[in-house]
């Protein structure tokens, strides 16, 4: 299926999505151009999972309108299901069979030919470092390597655009480490990947744009750059040598680079906003003049939690009681 000529691979607008009393998604608006890592980042709750099932065809919007790659996902749902591939936050899989097995019978179900179906398996196995364990069955599997097959399943029929719902959850530094090559590997062969997670340091290493949900709403949209930047400037840190001399140090910093100071409970240190970037080498000068030796000088720039909190008033793992309000209310429009 060709995915058409729209630099926009989804386009949301005003994305509304209601379980009985809870607004779960309230006017939600993104972007994503083609080619790119979009990072979808809130706690648990925000709201992201169910504006990925609307953009998949999985829900229907209450309201507004969500395309992809041009084609409306409502009205154009089965084309918008030939582009698009979706890996949850569980594995999607027979614990019964064998990855083998499994991603044949996913092949199977899209339409390839047996050989066929066997060439992709071994060729994406390959891919996924999962040659080994090929033949074993899934409940011996751990948690990195069934996350790392459902993925591989969701690439079978190549597609150009693909949902990562909260992809590397649970997973040890190490394997999310290599999710997150492989993440890199399908957007450098032309893929386009929207990643939704509640992990800060994921969405900063992965993302080319972030968009941060609360409480079903977007509530700032950027480069990780234009979000750190737009809670503060970076920080300029010290530490002297000798306790004594943090006074004198915290005076002379303020008088040279003409900004207020902060001392942190850790003796000697001191932390000051760095507007101007060039003043820095006129107070170590004034400093080794005063006789004030210092043990670190670094600069900081805010960090995305620094931003989420500034942004939300809370941390990005907090508001479980959201997630719970959202959670029974998803139940409750099951029954």
């Amino acid at each position: 299926m060709e995915r058409g000529n729209s630099e926009w691979a989804v386009e949301a607008n005003g994305l509304v999505k209601t379980f009985g009393d809870n607004r779960a998604v309230d006017g939600v608006n993104l972007k994503v151009r083609a080619g790119t890592i979009y990072g979808v980042l809130g706690p648990n709750g925000a709201g992201k999972t169910t504006t990925i099932r609307m953009l998949a065809t999985l829900l229907r919007p209450d309201a507004g309108t969500g395309r992809i790659f041009g084609h409306d996902v409502v009205k154009e749902s089965q084309i918008v299901r030939q582009l698009i591939g979706v890996t949850g936050q569980y594995a999607s899989v027979d614990e019964s069979l064998s990855a083998t097995e499994n991603l044949i019978i996913f092949s199977r179900l899209l339409g390839l030919g047996r050989a066929e179906s066997k060439r992709k398996a071994a060729e994406l196995l390959e891919e996924f470092g999962l040659t080994e364990a090929a033949k074993r069955p899934l409940k011996n599997f751990s948690g990195g390597m069934r996350r790392r097959l459902d993925l591989a399943a969701s690439l079978i029929a190549q597609p150009p655009l693909i949902f990562l719902d909260e992809p590397t959850t649970g997973l040890d530094p190490r394997t999310r480490a290599q999710m997150w090559e492989t993440i890199r590997r399908l957007v450098n062969t032309g893929s386009t990947v929207l990643l939704t997670t509640q992990y800060l340091d994921e969405a900063d290493q992965l993302a080319d744009r972030i968009a941060v949900i609360d409480r079903g709403q977007v509530v700032a949209e950027g480069t990780v750059d234009e979000l750190k930047m737009s809670v503060g400037t970076s920080s300029l840190q010290l530490r002297v040598q000798q306790p004594e001399h943090s006074e004198t140090a915290r005076r002379m910093i303020e008088q040279v680079l003409g900004v207020p100071t902060s001392m942190t409970s850790e003796a000697g240190k001191i932390t000051a906003p760095m507007t101007k970037a060039d003043l820095i080498t006129d107070l170590l000068i004034a400093l080794r003049a005063e006789g004030i030796p210092l043990d670190e000088v670094s600069v900081q720039k805010p960090t995305l939690d620094e931003v989420f909190l500034t942004i939300t008033g809370h941390g990005a793992n907090e508001d479980a009681q959201a997630a719970t309000a959202v959670s029974n209310a998803a139940k409750g429009a099951k029954q």
